[in-house]
């Protein structure tokens, strides 16, 4: 398959019938939470019957399945080298919901020829069968690796805190979102917050200002938090929202889930599994 062939398969369709909703969760610095609200999120939204898939693009790291309580035996590296079926890829995992490691598979997106590219498209492309949601666990920060993960995904949700640090990181990752032009909005998500009010006033800064300066709606989405149940949780390498569901943070998260299911609604059908790996291809390619 040569380079217009394989945009051809991409694209000439548009999205797929029935296509699953990818929504990669990022942040501006590390150690805001993001893993956590990624996992139990899921979680929330697969207790509302919604199928769900986390895949685990931050990259180095393995904080998902430290927070699953699992361990891998296959990455997506093994799907693109050695022949593993993406369906032996996806592992089963707490709450019913299935759980895909990057492992260093994703940092070979330049590198493939193309053959493993088509493989690779052919293999996602089958998890819009299997999913509804695909949560995207991406690394921190504005490496080209974060930023052509946030690029090819359908919706992003940015994670920060009150901190003033964690305010500017986010902020900077919100004003390169709006260059992409690619997004309609950007869901925040204010975690570690002392309390309601807080969190609308940290989440009211950031809209006001990317309203102003960068002509991209800033949408809040809610707020985890500052909750002993969750440090509990993470200890014991168990989801808050199935160790401890009536906790606040458990509660505040599946309201996050209901207004990104019930809540919302897409102006057109969303790009699924395939055309995320399509743009993502382009992008690293």
């Amino acid at each position: 398959m040569d380079q217009y062939e394989e945009d051809t398969f991409l694209t000439a369709a548009g999205p797929a019938a029935g296509a699953a909703r990818v929504i990669a969760v990022t942040s501006g610095k590390g150690g805001v939470g993001k893993s956590n609200l990624t996992v139990n999120l899921g979680l929330a939204l697969a207790a509302l019957n919604r199928r769900v898939i986390i895949l685990d693009a931050d990259l180095g790291l393995a904080n998902v399945e430290v927070l699953l309580g699992v361990s891998p035996p296959y990455t997506i590296y093994d799907c693109l080298y050695r022949n593993r079926d993406i369906r032996e890829v996806l592992l089963p995992a707490p709450g019913g919901i299935q759980f895909i490691s990057g492992g260093s598979g994703f940092l070979e997106l330049a590198n493939l020829d193309r053959a493993r590219r088509q493989r690779l498209i052919s293999s996602l492309a089958v998890l819009d069968t299997l999913a509804d949601y695909i949560l995207i666990d991406t690394g921190a920060g504005l490496s080209k690796n974060v930023l052509g993960f946030l690029a090819a995904a359908g919706e992003v949700i940015v994670v920060i805190t009150p901190e003033p640090t964690s305010l500017t990181d986010g902020y900077s990752l919100i004003k390169v979102l709006a260059r992409f032009r690619s997004h309609r909005e950007v869901l925040l998500v204010i975690n570690r917050a002392a309390g309601d009010q807080e969190a609308l006033a940290t989440a009211r800064r950031v809209e006001m200002v990317a309203e102003r300066f960068l002509n991209l709606p800033v949408n809040y989405l809610g707020h985890l938090p500052e909750d002993r149940a969750v440090n509990r949780a993470v200890r014991e390498q168990r989801p808050f929202v199935l160790a401890d569901p009536r906790c606040r943070a458990a509660r505040n998260v599946t309201a996050m889930a209901r207004t990104l299911a019930t809540g919302r609604r897409e102006e057109a059908p969303p790009p699924g599994a395939r055309g995320f790996v399509g743009r993502l291809l382009k992008i690293f390619g």
